[in-house]
């Protein structure tokens, strides 16, 4: 069997898929024109897609596998391949998600103890095992 495809056409192919497929899912381009296109299609199945990634550069690589290779093994083949890496490359350019704040930590104090630890700091021992500690995330 006979390979009719190019690994450069391969590569940009899945370079050009990715840049398609970043475009219409989150940039607004000129004049909004994208991100008006996804507001008209919000609550249809082309809403669904434009607001998947993954799912919109599977769409998107359809035609490039079609344009680059001639069998229909090929197609199939380089459609998966050329979807797969413009994941890959989105993995790899996206920001990574900001981790949730740290737990406040919240000591619930009893009055009478309180106001006995306030004239001597030095006893933690028996301040410590008086107090509850509750973990509440903002």
């Amino acid at each position: 069997m006979t390979v009719h495809v190019s690994m450069v056409e391969v590569v940009l192919a899945t370079l050009g898929v990715w840049r398609v497929t970043h475009l219409l899912w989150t940039e607004d381009g000129p004049g909004r024109m994208f991100a008006r296109l996804r507001e008209a299609a919000r609550d249809r199945f082309a809403g669904r897609i434009l607001s998947c990634f993954y799912c919109l550069s599977v769409w998107v690589a359809v035609p490039a596998s079609l344009v680059i290779s001639e069998t229909w093994l090929e197609r199939v083949l380089v459609w998966l391949g050329v979807a797969g890496g413009a994941l890959l490359l989105q993995r790899a350019t996206e920001r990574p998600v900001p981790a949730p704040p740290p737990p406040a930590v919240w000591r619930i104090e009893d009055p009478a103890d309180a106001s006995r630890n306030a004239h001597d700091p030095s006893d933690t021992r028996e301040r410590e095992e008086t107090h509850d500690d509750v973990l509440l995330r903002r």
